[in-house]
C-alpha cells in the first residue's frame, strides 16, 4: 500500500526512498537545471533522484522531465542531454522527446537566434501503459485523398468516382494527434516561486500519460503545479519540496484548489 494525496518538505533523494518500489504511475517535474535558477543554495542529487524513479515507477509508468542547457562562455552545458542518457543508461526507454515552446519567451542574447524552448524528455519504464493523445483538427478534413498509386494525392468525389483500378480513397480525418512540439504563455500566477511552468503544460502530460485514479510524483514540485493539476484531473499526487518557503506556498495553493473540490 501506498499513501498519497500529500505533500513533504524535504531532500526527494532521501523522501523518495519511503515510496514503495514500482507504486508511481507517472511523474511530472523539473528540476533546478544548471545554475539558472538560484534554488535557496540547496544541493541536487540528480543521480540519487533518478536511480529512485526508476524504482518507485510502475512497469509502463512515465517520468515527464522538463529541463533545458545553461551557456557559460559561449557553450550550451548539453546538462539535460547527459541526464536524458543517464535516465536510459539505468534502465529508461526515452520515449519521447517533447518540445515546450514558449510564446512569450525574453529575448536574452542577441548574438543567435533567441533561445525559447526547453525540453520534455518522456521517459518511460517499458512501453507505456497510458497514451491518451491530445488531438487538433485535420485541415483538410473530409478531403478524399487516393492510395495505393505509391502516393497519396487529394482527390474531389468526381475524380475518386473515375479511380483506376487498384487505386481506393478515403477521406481525411477530422483529427488527428498533436505534433510534440507544444506551445504554452509563461509567467501567469505569481506565486513566489521563480521559475513556474505553466499549469496546461502539468495539465496535458497527466491528461496524456495517466488515467483518472493514478498516482501523480512531483518530487521537485516548487509551487505545487502539478499537484494542483493532478487534483483538478481526478488523480492523486505525492509532492516533495526541499525549500520550506516554496513547500508552505504549494501547501496554500492545494488547499484552495482541494477546498473547491469538495
Amino acid at each position: 500500500m501506498i499513501d498519497y494525496d500529500y505533500i513533504e518538505c524535504g531532500d526527494c533523494a532521501e523522501l523518495l526512498k519511503e515510496l514503495p518500489d514500482n507504486s508511481i504511475d507517472l511523474t511530472v517535474t523539473s528540476p533546478p537545471y544548471d545554475n539558472l535558477r538560484s534554488y535557496k543554495g540547496y544541493t541536487f542529487d540528480f543521480e540519487t533522484i533518478a536511480k529512485e524513479l526508476y524504482r518507485v515507477t510502475k512497469s509502463g509508468g512515465v517520468v515527464v522531465w522538463v529541463v533545458a542547457d545553461q551557456t557559460n562562455n559561449g557553450t550550451e552545458s548539453l546538462t539535460s542531454f547527459k541526464q536524458a542518457l543517464y535516465f536510459k543508461e539505468i534502465g529508461f526507454n526515452v520515449h519521447d522527446t517533447e518540445i515546450y515552446q514558449k510564446a512569450n519567451y525574453i529575448p536574452l542574447t542577441h548574438n543567435r537566434y533567441e533561445q525559447s524552448f526547453e525540453y520534455m524528455f518522456v521517459f518511460s519504464k517499458s512501453k507505456p501503459k497510458t497514451f491518451n493523445p491530445i488531438m487538433i483538427p485535420c485541415k483538410n478534413a473530409g478531403k478524399l485523398e487516393s492510395y495505393g498509386s505509391g502516393r497519396r494525392s487529394q482527390l474531389d468525389k468526381n475524380q475518386a468516382m473515375r479511380a483506376p483500378e487498384g487505386i481506393s480513397y478515403k477521406a481525411t480525418k477530422a483529427e488527428k494527434i498533436h505534433p510534440n512540439i507544444f506551445t504554452y504563455t509563461c509567467g501567469g500566477e505569481k506565486t513566489g516561486h521563480p521559475a513556474v511552468f505553466p499549469n496546461q503544460l502539468a495539465k496535458d502530460n497527466i491528461l496524456t500519460w495517466s488515467n483518472t485514479g493514478d498516482i501523480v510524483l512531483d518530487p521537485m514540485c516548487g509551487s505545487g503545479t502539478t499537484l494542483i493539476e493532478a487534483v483538478k484531473t481526478d488523480r492523486h499526487y505525492i509532492g516533495f519540496e526541499i525549500s520550506e518557503e516554496y513547500f508552505n506556498i504549494a501547501g496554500d495553493r492545494l488547499d484552495k484548489v482541494e477546498d473547491v473540490a469538495i
